[in-house]
């Protein structure tokens, strides 16, 4: 079976985001004030090919903890579902 998986890759808790304090203070230069909180991470989607739903997402997890995300830095959430039929 083929799944879409989509992991979404943030800072932990604790961890500096200088990236997302620039964004936090040039927003309101552009006129954005209301925006705080500012954190920005990473998006990798990805088909795969899987037995089955529970298979898939084990894959995906290993994938995260080896490679997609750092553990020791970043936290990793991971959606999987089953594609949806092609061409």
């Amino acid at each position: 079976m083929r799944f879409q998986v989509v992991v979404e890759v943030r800072g932990r808790a604790g961890i500096a985001d200088p990236e997302g304090q620039t964004i936090e203070r040039a927003l309101p230069a552009l006129g954005f004030s209301g925006a705080s909180s500012v954190h920005v991470g990473k998006v990798v989607r990805f088909d795969l090919e899987a037995s089955g739903q529970s298979a898939a997402e084990q894959e995906a997890r290993e994938m995260c903890d080896r490679l997609l995300a750092n553990p020791v830095i970043e936290e990793a959430d991971v959606t999987v579902r089953p594609a949806e039929p092609g061409p």
